[in-house]
């Protein structure tokens, strides 16, 4: 088996989520590097339409969502923690709270001239232009709204007197080491205090101590290939078997497509093959890699037949 192979960008918070999980796990991984919007060709064949950004992928099996893609480290590192299901309901709430509401509000006060000069100084000022235009065009068509400015700034605030709270006796959110919950706080305050530095976050030592120990587990051993390469290593590989489904029965084995249900709601067609509490699996085959496997969360998602 191949290693895991992420599919990301720079700037992309959610890459950097997965980025810290996998120096936590202390894993090897394969890098490619891709646009921050669509069109991008060569992750096409392997996403299948889904546009959201980190895509991981191990042989012929893709994986679309930061939480399919801790599932997958937490079972190639042996760390139960880092998969959302495996962690208390406590911490499983923390996460569905600061995984959408509290990063919508992080990311879109961290607009500053700041963090606009380095995405120009990264991508030029023609792709800023078209990454702002498809953005907007996405938040258009999302489910989830945005509060007004002064909503969203006090809601950070409030986050960072929660975090702050928390790690008051401790060196982590929910204990002595870090769960899926610490990695899906942390990577909105990445962006807000290290890619905007932003000066609210600056104001809080315990947080920012706490964001200095997770950075310190650095990010694995990264080894940088191209698209063509993981477009070959999908090719030679077969996807992997499936587990039992207990869900959706009626639908094994139909032509079905899978979308998000709060933003960049693309959706991806192909047979789905299996659906449980954790996941949903559907088989594509494709003209430039053969067959491959769609891994998505079964929360967070719709699946129409």
């Amino acid at each position: 088996m191949s290693e895991l192979i992420l599919h990301h960008y720079l700037f992309s918070p959610f890459s950097e989520k997965v980025r810290a999980m996998l120096g936590y796990a202390g894993l090897s991984w394969q890098s490619v590097e891709v646009r921050e919007m669509p069109p991008r060709p060569l992750l096409a064949p392997l996403a299948g339409g889904y546009r959201k950004i980190p895509v991981a992928q191990i042989g012929a099996d893709i994986f679309c969502d930061t939480r399919a893609i801790g599932r997958e480290i937490a079972r190639l590192s042996n760390k139960p923690e880092l998969a959302m299901e495996n962690c208390p309901e406590e911490v499983q709430e923390f996460i569905r709270e600061v995984d959408l509401d509290i990063f919508l509000a992080c990311i879109i006060t961290a607009g500053n001239l700041t963090l606009l000069r380095k995405v120009l100084k990264e991508s030029g000022a023609v792709e800023l232009g078209k990454l702002l235009w498809d953005r907007v065009r996405m938040g258009s068509k999302a489910k989830v709204k945005a509060n007004s400015p002064g909503q969203m700034k006090r809601m950070v605030r409030a986050h960072l007197d929660r975090l702050e709270s928390m790690l008051a006796n401790q060196p982590f959110l929910f204990g002595d080491t870090p769960n899926a919950g610490d990695f899906s706080a942390y990577h909105s305050l990445w962006f807000q205090r290290d890619l905007a530095e932003q000066r609210v976050v600056k104001g809080y030592p315990k947080v920012n101590a706490w964001l200095d120990r997770l950075q310190a587990f650095g990010q694995g051993n990264r080894t940088e290939i191209s698209p063509e390469q993981a477009l070959e290593i999908a090719r030679s590989h077969t996807p992997r078997a499936v587990p039992e489904s207990d869900n959706d029965a009626e639908l094994i084995g139909q032509s079905v497509s899978i979308a998000p249900t709060d933003y960049g709601r693309e959706p991806v067609s192909g047979t789905l093959v299996a659906s449980n509490a954790q996941e949903r699996i559907i088989v594509r085959d494709d003209a430039t890699v053969g067959e491959v496997a769609n891994h998505f969360p079964s929360e967070g998602f719709s699946v129409r037949q």
